[in-house]
């Protein structure tokens, strides 16, 4: 079971992050260790040649990957990113994009996850993305058992 729900993680980057309204992201699912998001698709979101923009999507993934650590250690604020690095694969055309994002290694201060991007309802991966987390010292987060 996740430290926070989807609604719980929803409700904290409605209040907290402005540009989640922006970019239209929504907490599909949120599992121990695993979330699903969805980027809405919304013309402000294209850039020229008619595909999403690049920030958008790393902005998707890294709120993805703020919902992975969170699930795993709770509503802690101020656990920020410190690594994330993208590899687009395709050109994503304008519709909602889809995150699937993992923990990969959970330590006493750094998260490890990854990241796929999807175009919904293609099948193709836009774009796999990793990152690091930092997770401010409130007890030892290594001990939480992986999904």
């Amino acid at each position: 079971m996740p430290k926070m729900s989807a609604q719980e993680f929803q409700a904290l980057i409605d209040a907290e992050l402005p540009l989640v309204p922006l970019f239209g992201i929504r907490t599909e699912r949120l599992g121990r260790g695993e979330a699903v998001m969805r980027m809405a698709f919304n013309d402000a979101l294209v850039r020229p040649g008619g595909t999403i923009a690049g920030p958008a999507l790393m902005g998707l993934a890294d709120v993805t990957m703020y919902a992975v650590v969170l699930s795993l250690v709770g509503r802690v604020e101020l656990a920020v990113t410190t690594n994330l690095t993208i590899h687009f694969l395709r050109k994503p055309p304008p519709a909602d994009v889809l995150a699937e994002g993992r923990i990969l290694k959970l330590g006493k201060r750094l998260a490890v996850g990854e990241v796929l991007l999807y175009s919904d309802g293609q099948a193709d991966v836009v774009a796999h993305v990793t990152g690091t987390y930092s997770v401010p010292p409130a007890g030892d987060h290594s001990k939480a058992p992986l999904p």
